[in-house]
């Protein structure tokens, strides 16, 4: 008999399902009796011993099923060590659950913050094995993440709506994508839709050069521009203060606009007075609906490798994607460590050479 515990942490994403499912799968295809248990919340579950004992029943027809079955919250991993507000020790919690239910391993699905955490609890001597989960896709150490072509799916088609709006009324858009840290949804999706600006915050701007840009356009005979921006877009000025004063600064703007798109369509304005510039938020879209093929495909073999993992009781691992092959690394190798844009990368390179202007010059 093998008990499985398993969570959802963090931000939710469309292939969540999809990945748990192929992790029972792999499991029930693996050993004769098999038990799990998940965790209600993601890790507050785990820390206040809220779970269902459930079957490989319950894992049946979520394939194409956003969200997740289990629920989710955050539980940041710089506060882990701060006592719960009913004065609970956290990881002392998750480690007395885990004995409690006599588990044989922890599979926890998450982003950067949540598998921090995880790597913590292999440290403290429980069986981990970590799925990479998240729409921006910047988990070090894998190429790909469950739940990133599903959110540059849903990016690239907000911006292809817009275009037939902003070409019958010669305005300009500015499309925020989520990324507060990193650009990936933002570059593919920009690349994708025939953006004319992409805006990420590897890649700090200059508003002049982002005006050249427009000018530019214009003088094509271009009606309209669309510029697919990040939220977590930043400017060459803003970049460049010492630490403690960018973070007052992008402070005092979030204090202003409602989001970063709107500061940017006040800087275009301020240049070019008079333009017609509208912005699009799609949000918490990116993070909704069924998961695309591809993440349904790639979330069932990192489940199916999580199962293997077990089998071989290898533990203290994340699955990853490296060089289209599914693979694990040690969980400590991958821990605190986001994977960004560079400057420098070939898919950045090439989409200058298609005109596409990032602000930088």
């Amino acid at each position: 008999m093998k008990r499985i515990g398993m969570l959802t942490s963090g931000g939710d994403c469309q292939a969540l399902n999809a990945t748990m499912r192929g992790v029972v799968k792999g499991l029930t295809n693996t050993f004769k009796e098999v038990e799990i248990y998940g965790f209600l919340e993601g890790y507050r579950g785990m820390i206040y011993g809220n779970y269902k004992k459930l079957s490989a029943e319950d894992f049946s027809g979520i394939l194409t099923r956003g969200g997740t079955i289990l629920g989710s919250s955050r539980t940041p991993f710089k506060e882990l060590d701060n006592p719960t507000p009913e004065g609970l020790d956290k990881v002392k919690c998750m480690k007395e659950t885990y004995k409690k239910l006599k588990l044989d391993c922890l599979v926890v699905l998450g982003g950067n913050g949540s598998q921090k955490t995880a790597n913590r609890l292999s440290e403290e001597g429980l069986n981990v094995i970590g799925c990479p989960k998240t729409i921006d896709n910047d988990i070090w150490g894998t190429d790909m993440t469950f739940g990133f072509q599903s959110a540059v799916d849903i990016a690239t088609n907000a911006i292809d709506c817009i275009h037939t709006t902003a070409a019958s009324h010669n305005r300009i858009f500015i499309v925020e994508v989520m990324g507060h840290k990193v650009g990936w949804i933002t570059l593919h999706a920009g690349i994708a839709s025939g953006a004319d600006i992409i805006l990420i915050p590897e890649i700090p701007y200059d508003i002049k050069n982002v005006v050249k840009a427009l000018e530019k356009r214009t003088k094509q005979g271009k009606g309209f521009s669309i510029l697919a921006v990040a939220e977590g877009a930043i400017s060459k000025d803003v970049a460049a203060l010492p630490k403690k004063e960018r973070k007052a600064k992008v402070a005092e703007i979030a204090a202003k606009y409602p989001s970063v798109a709107y500061d940017i369509a006040d800087q275009v304005k301020a240049l070019l007075p008079g333009t017609d510039i509208r912005v699009t938020v799609p949000g918490h879209t990116q993070r909704g609906g069924s998961p695309v093929p591809y993440d349904r495909v790639i979330s069932s073999l990192f489940g199916a490798k999580a199962a293997q993992l077990i089998k071989k009781e290898d533990f203290g691992k994340l699955v990853v994607m490296k060089n289209n092959e599914v693979t694990a690394i040690p969980l400590a190798e991958s821990a605190g460590k986001l994977k960004y844009v560079s400057p420098d990368d070939s898919t950045v390179k090439y989409a200058k050479q298609l005109g596409i202007s990032f602000g930088d010059e």
